[in-house]
């Protein structure tokens, strides 16, 4: 993948050729920390009618490994960045993220920042999003969090229901007490990325509908809207008599230059010439978080009634439970850190389930990466800078009919490999991913459960 770029006094150009399949012209218009762009993303080449290109990013831990501190920091910069920009708040805490950034394993840590005369409710888009919301809102002193979710409940009717156009699971569905919306408090929406910013007027227009107030915000790490889309906003804020504030790490305009056709999923990953010996353990996690015994429906109707955790926000939490999870989170990564086996260590999140893997991660010691799976398909080519290097694909093990993706193990670079999900499975289900997962050769896996149906053992 080739990158050129141009700069004026106001603006700078960027030039990314992906594969020779898409030429992306990025011009850059507010970078209010600057932050350089490879540092927060590569391309890929997308596996989608609707948009055939991907932002990867380096910040996220989706896609592409990265240090689990590195995706938490990005979230209290992001909320940095909303304090100062949208409530003229103080920039003290401004310099010491940006040192963080550039020296991560420096970081400790830092309590909420923001105090707690601001106290909104922050939603966190899925799936993507759901930990760079759940972690911009430790940011906060006072205030409550949930994340959109594709899981469709048995006996659960959502509060709120909105559509993400361009993406492949387009039905968001809200599960949060009434309480916690109905109510006049600012909204802030946090998402890693807005393209035209569609799925957050959509949401605003279903959640305004029910629970009008006067004020929303729209944090992101990156806001590609182009003047049109801006103007969007703006017709929305005319019509409801409301106002948006809208919040990013990095803005500007992109245009796309479509060179080929997209060439179908290769996600064969890289090929083992021998059968690879992989261990596997098992790990069922004592109760330690809240467990929701509600029913999930599976995209072929079956019914699921492995008990969902409280603490992901899926239902919605309080800043009065901050405590009581940092505190359980220790003790989770102290007990997995005991059950490396090597220095090089990979968690692994699954879909939705991003925050608690992502934090566990960042207390289990050094040489951790974190990542998560995704529903994204992507084009998988082996070639220096390109954002899917490598690909496996698999059943999801927690919805036999959904397909999953996981990107960028390259083979023989782990020691072991911590795969986490928020309920247990079926052991049948878990044989694709652990088929896939030999052509990576990592020698030990650790499956781990944090939610099963016998109540929980070590």
């Amino acid at each position: 993948m080739k990158n050129t770029q141009s700069s004026t006094l106001l603006t700078k150009r960027y030039l990314y050729n992906v594969l020779d399949l898409i030429e992306v012209k990025i011009e850059v218009t507010d970078n209010p920390y600057n932050l350089p762009l490879d540092h927060l993303f590569t391309m890929a080449a997308r596996v989608n009618k609707k948009r055939s290109f991907l932002f990867v990013s380096k910040l996220l831990g989706k896609h592409l490994p990265i240090n689990p501190k590195k995706g938490l920091i990005t979230s209290s910069l992001l909320a940095a960045r909303y304090y100062e920009a949208v409530k003229g708040g103080s920039g003290e805490m401004t310099g010491q993220l940006l040192a963080a950034f550039n020296h991560v394993e420096k970081w400790t840590g830092n309590e909420s920042f923001i105090p707690k005369e601001i106290a909104p409710l922050i939603i966190g888009f899925a799936e993507t999003a759901t930990g760079l919301g759940h972690a911009f809102y430790d940011c906060f002193e006072e205030a409550d969090y949930f994340h959109t979710t594709r899981e469709v409940l048995r006996d659960r009717v959502p509060v709120i229901t909105f559509e993400e156009e361009h993406s492949h699971a387009t039905s968001h569905r809200c599960y949060i007490p009434l309480e916690t919306i109905d109510n006049s408090r600012e909204i802030i929406l946090v998402d890693d990325e807005l393209t035209t910013g569609k799925t957050a007027l959509n949401i605003i227009r279903s959640i305004h509908s029910q629970f009008p107030r006067n004020e929303y915000s729209v944090v992101s790490i990156l806001d590609w809207r182009s003047d049109e889309d801006k103007l969007e906003f703006a017709r929305l804020e005319n019509l409801l008599g409301i106002k948006i504030h809208v919040t990013s790490l990095l803005a500007g305009r992109v245009e796309v230059n479509q060179l080929h056709d997209i060439p179908k999923p290769d996600n064969e990953g890289p090929s083992s010439p021998e059968p690879w010996r992989q261990t596997v353990e098992i790990i069922h996690l004592p109760p330690h978080f809240s467990r929701i015994h509600l029913a999930g429906m599976l995209s072929d109707g079956t019914i699921r009634s492995v008990p969902y955790i409280r603490e992901t926000g899926r239902f919605g939490i309080h800043s009065n439970l901050k405590d009581s999870i940092r505190q359980k989170i220790g003790k989770l990564g102290s007990f997995l850190a005991g059950k490396r086996t090597g220095k090089k260590t990979l968690v692994l999140g699954t879909g939705e389930f991003i925050y608690l893997p992502m934090k566990i991660a960042a207390e289990m010691g050094p040489g951790v990466c974190y990542q998560s799976t995704t529903r994204s398909p992507i084009f998988v080519r082996n070639q220096e800078n390109y954002g899917a290097r490598y690909g496996l694909a698999f059943p999801n093990p927690e919805d036999m009919a959904v397909p999953q993706f996981v990107y960028n193990i390259a083979p023989s670079c782990y020691d072991d490999l911590f795969i986490l999900f928020e309920r247990e499975t079926e052991p049948e289900n878990l044989k694709p991913l652990l088929a896939e997962l030999k052509k990576c050769h990592i020698k030990s896996i650790k499956i781990v459960y944090f939610s099963n149906k016998t109540g929980g053992h070590v």
